[in-house]
């Protein structure tokens, strides 16, 4: 029975891997749709499909996803239509959340992201009350075992990067792409070096565990972990939303 046990648990493993891997293939089809809808297929001069075309390959998507999005997006076949919204909110202990969607119906969108805060213990807030405390910037997560800190300082601010930090799982925007790594650094650009700062990483060989255009707190707010987990639950009911395609925040957990 042991055997059995052991291959059911692999079977119910794999089956969480496919669901998570399914459903972040589903929200970069849908931005890569938005993203050639908006600005058109060539992805030179369309940086918004560039990013999402990285983020798709980054996430091994197979190309013939990659192109029938991209064609959905231009009309070269048939889709469907999907529309941008942003919600912002709080969660306990003042947290700071904006919740980008893409949806084809906005109506029940709003009443499931209603749904989800008012369970989870959060507020909706009205348009521009949070917005205005994140700037739209590149950032990098690059686990520590990938690189010493002083050469990955160096070549980061060298490519043009603005800040980088030490931190743990919990201490980046959360965002549904995820966060693989338990400690790491950091990396902010502005979004005209990103792609610059993008290219040393790869160059040099380094492995990123996030690379993407992000909305970045002005200030972050420090709670205890033992304080964090109504937050964090809230926000992964959120990104567990089929029309939710990012999730961030101003969250900062002090280190124990």
């Amino acid at each position: 029975m042991s055997g059995h046990s052991k291959w059911a648990g692999i079977k119910h493993k794999k089956a969480l891997v496919d669901a998570q891997r399914g459903k972040l293939f589903t929200k970069l089809i849908r931005e890569i749709t938005v993203a050639a809808r908006d600005g058109g297929r060539d992805d030179k001069t369309n940086s918004r499909l560039r990013q999402a075309i990285a983020a798709a390959k980054d996430a091994n998507m197979p190309a013939a996803n990659i192109e029938r999005a991209t064609k959905k997006g231009t009309g070269e076949l048939p889709g469907v239509h999907y529309e941008e919204v942003t919600y912002e909110g709080y969660a306990s202990g003042g947290i700071a959340l904006i919740v980008e969607c893409l949806t084809d119906n906005k109506n029940r969108t709003a009443a499931e992201i209603r749904n989800i805060f008012s369970k989870k213990g959060g507020n909706l807030a009205s348009v521009g009350s949070v917005t205005y405390m994140f700037k739209k910037k590149g950032l990098f997560i690059i686990d520590k075992k990938e690189i010493k800190e002083d050469n990955l300082f160096a070549l980061a601010i060298e490519a043009g990067a603005e800040d980088i930090e030490k931190v743990t799982s919990y201490q980046s925007p959360v965002t549904s792409q995820g966060q693989n790594f338990e400690e790491g650094y950091r990396i902010i650009t502005t979004v005209s070096n990103f792609e610059k700062v993008k290219k040393a990483i790869k160059n040099n060989n380094i492995k990123y565990s996030f690379a993407d255009l992000s909305l970045i707190p002005n200030n972050r707010v420090k709670l205890a972990v033992d304080k964090t987990k109504p937050v964090l639950t809230l926000i992964e009911n959120l990104e567990n939303s089929d029309d939710v395609q990012n999730v961030y925040t101003n969250l900062e957990v002090e280190d124990e």
